[in-house]
């Protein structure tokens, strides 16, 4: 079983957005939300959203209908779990404070600690506390293969979790899970060999407990990813500890291609053989990922070129950097054969723009934010939010 294709309806209804708009469409989300479902559901697990990736609340209704839980990693994302996801988060922070963990407590059902001293310093707050919550540790398996160092929680000298070695035999009184994350856009036989480490180091520990939460970073929505695959491995993990509660809680996953950001052509200026097309959005902006990963989005109607090409290409290959429209001297990714030389007002779709974008966006050089929108099934347009002067001057304020 593999995930349906990347199908976008956004070119027909253009006339409709606004530029620079993100769109997300109804249609894609629900493939996605109906895989998880199916993923959850064959193989005995809970599945939640991670906040750290997606975190548009108003479409909250829509992921009721296909999951029950959210994760949070501060006071305001177990807010917004608590408030407007209508259950309480699943929360992990590499460190609590005196003054948020009241607010946490009231709007948790789990709550993982990132060291020993940060539980014993809350534990007691929480045994006392009026409603029930589920307390557990992050743990590092010191194995992952995420390539990029910034988006690796394994790295040597990493701050996120312990190490087997630094946990007693006798697990501390209260603690029910581990909580192990060391994922990123990974595959299930990434799961399988970090499983195998997992196991290996922290298996005598498992009858102590009642759940375990395998963390973020299953993208079981990717089209080449082998779901049937995860969905043996979750049952064999289940079959081996049958007393555990699974966890998974994928942020990309459940908003993979579900939409675009919508940009237009501003200006095209040229230096040194390098045609450069600027657009009404900003990459150090809009779309930080793309800097920070750093990966070059596909762009509709475009060919991706390695960006050497861009150097002295010919006017009649129409290749282009695209630039943002911020004063960064870095505010540009590149390069993009076209199929017709660029013009002023020309709408460009980039693709793939809603999840770890929207919740990393900022207001750098008071560059105009893209609104955020749904497209819905039957061809509506719903607009969530436009931004004017006064959210970049109350931002300051």
């Amino acid at each position: 079983m593999k995930s349906n294709l990347y199908y976008s309806d956004v070119e027909k209804y253009m006339d409709k957005i606004p530029s620079p708009c993100y769109v997300m469409e109804e249609k894609l989300l629900r493939r996605n939300l109906e895989l998880i479902r199916s993923v959850k559901e064959r193989a005995g697990v809970e599945i939640i959203l991670a906040f750290k990736s997606f975190a548009i609340w108003k479409s909250f209704p829509i992921f009721r209908e296909y999951i029950s839980y959210t994760t949070a990693s501060s006071p305001y994302e177990a807010r917004l779990a608590y408030e407007e996801f209508g259950s309480r988060a699943h929360t992990y922070s590499p460190a609590y404070t005196e003054k948020d963990f009241p607010v946490i407590m009231k709007c948790s059902s789990h709550i993982t600690f990132n060291s020993l001293t940060q539980y014993e310093r809350f534990y007691p707050q929480v045994k006392a506390y009026s409603e029930p919550i589920s307390c557990g540790i992050r743990v590092n398996p010191e194995y992952s293969e995420v390539e990029v160092e910034l988006y690796n929680p394994c790295a040597p000298g990493t701050r996120f979790g312990i190490t087997s070695d630094m946990l007693p035999e006798q697990l501390p009184e209260g603690i029910e899970g581990f909580h192990c994350h060391c994922h990123c856009e990974s595959s299930s036989y990434e799961l399988e060999r970090t499983l195998q480490h997992l196991e290996a180091k922290f298996s005598r520990w498992f009858s102590q407990l009642k759940w375990l939460n395998l963390g973020g970073g299953h993208l079981m929505t990717r089209e080449d990813y082998d779901v049937e695959h995860l969905i043996t491995l979750l049952k064999g993990l289940k079959s081996r500890y049958p007393h555990l509660d699974i966890i998974l809680e994928p942020g990309s996953a459940f908003a993979w291609q579900t939409g675009p950001l919508v940009a237009s052509v501003v200006d095209v200026v040229e230096s040194k053989g390098i045609r450069t097309a600027i657009l009404d959005v900003s990459f150090t902006c809009h779309m930080p990922d793309c800097l920070e990963m750093p990966y070059q989005p596909k762009v509709r109607g475009a060919e991706t070129l390695p960006s050497e090409a861009v150097k002295n290409a010919s006017r009649e290959e129409h290749i282009y950097r695209l630039g943002g429209n911020s004063c960064l001297s870095g505010d540009y990714m590149g390069c993009w054969r076209f199929d017709h030389e660029l013009k002023v007002g020309e709408r460009i779709i980039l693709e793939d723009m809603i999840h770890y974008t929207i919740v990393k966006t900022n207001m750098f050089n008071g560059i105009q934010h893209p609104s955020i929108a749904l497209l819905h099934m039957n061809g509506d347009l719903e607009l969530y939010r436009e931004f004017e002067y006064a959210d970049y001057k109350n931002r300051m304020s």
